[in-house]
């Protein structure tokens, strides 16, 4: 189709690399995914090429019509040095991503952080379209936000806004903050398998029976599914859960005044359980003009805001003008 553009996207995660071809009007031709490997950085590197190559050719695509290659990962991107660090893969530590990729890949390659590809995504196709004061705030493992200001994307000094999972909301002593009392140990998805299973090991509860009778085998998703069922310890872990997911994202909301606070990430798997009583606490907590001229939504663009963010990066990069 005359005047379409292409880039491939690549969202490397702690678990898996998912890679796509990406119309510039935002259509996935073709997406592929590998596991992660996890032993070794130079191989898990060259995973990344890998799937790029392997996404390009089955989508049959000419690799001159590709404008350029996005890579995000799982960490900070450091843009003075160009270098990136992803904890959760072993030896990502502050690596020239894009140096070592270059010579395996034919075309332009730029590098960042997934959670800037995550809120690109949600604004360029997502439930964000036509804001420009954005915050795309994921959940999962762990959380961390994607901020757009002016339609900027911000970084901070050293590439490392948005790490909101650091966020005192409880105060724990230092020695067990990441355990207990910041933003990520209350309310991402380890923090919901606790609560589910220290009420579970004291309340009857279908999350033991759905959990095959093993405390230490209830998940996230195994709260969220008893919940579902009308299990009301269930519903009480969620409730609470609810109620950090929404003190801390009221502090983001009167820090920087978004217009549309998007949630994704694994544990928006149970958002619809989540969504009313995380607006409650929101309204509580937030400044009250802020809070009320807020938007929260869930991702409309669910696992694809990863490569679809990442191929925005590189066809805004590789702009033909």
């Amino acid at each position: 189709m005359i005047g379409l553009r292409y880039a491939v996207g690549v969202d490397v995660g702690g678990t898996k690399i998912a890679a796509a071809v990406v119309d510039s009007e935002g259509r996935i031709r073709k997406k592929v995914k590998t596991a992660t490997e996890k032993n070794d950085r130079d191989q898990s590197v060259a995973q990344v090429a890998r799937a790029a190559q392997e996404a390009v050719a089955s989508a049959g695509v000419p690799w001159e019509w590709i404008s350029g290659i996005g890579v995000v990962v799982p960490g900070i991107y450091y843009p003075q040095t160009g270098k990136v660090w992803a904890p959760n893969l072993p030896g990502w530590d502050h690596i020239p991503l894009r140096e070592w990729l270059e010579p395996q890949l034919p075309r332009p390659i730029v590098a960042d952080s997934d959670r800037s590809a995550y809120v690109l995504g949600e604004q360029w196709l997502g439930a964000a379209r036509g804001f420009r004061d954005v915050v795309f705030v994921g959940v999962g493992t762990g959380i961390g936000a994607g901020i757009l200001t002016g339609g900027r994307l911000c970084r901070g000094a050293e590439g490392i806004a948005g790490a909101v999972g650091w966020f005192a909301l409880n105060p724990a002593p230092k020695e067990i903050y990441k355990q207990i009392g910041c933003f990520e140990a209350e309310a991402a998805g380890p923090a919901v398998a606790r609560r589910g299973a220290d009420l579970a090991g004291r309340v009857p509860s279908r999350m033991l029976e759905l959990a095959g009778g093993c405390l230490s085998s209830i998940t996230a998703e195994t709260v969220a599914e008893a919940a579902r069922r009308n299990d009301e310890p269930a519903r009480r872990v969620l409730e609470e859960t609810a109620k950090y997911l929404g003190m801390g994202i009221a502090n983001i909301v009167s820090i920087l005044n978004p217009q549309i606070v998007v949630l994704g990430g694994g544990l928006m798997q149970a958002g619809d359980l989540l969504l009313d009583p995380l607006r409650r606490e929101v309204r509580e907590w937030a400044q009250p003009l802020a809070a009320r001229s807020v938007r929260i939504e869930l991702t409309q663009l669910g696992e694809d805001a990863g490569v679809l963010g990442s191929a925005r990066l590189a066809l805004e990069e590789n702009r033909v003008r």
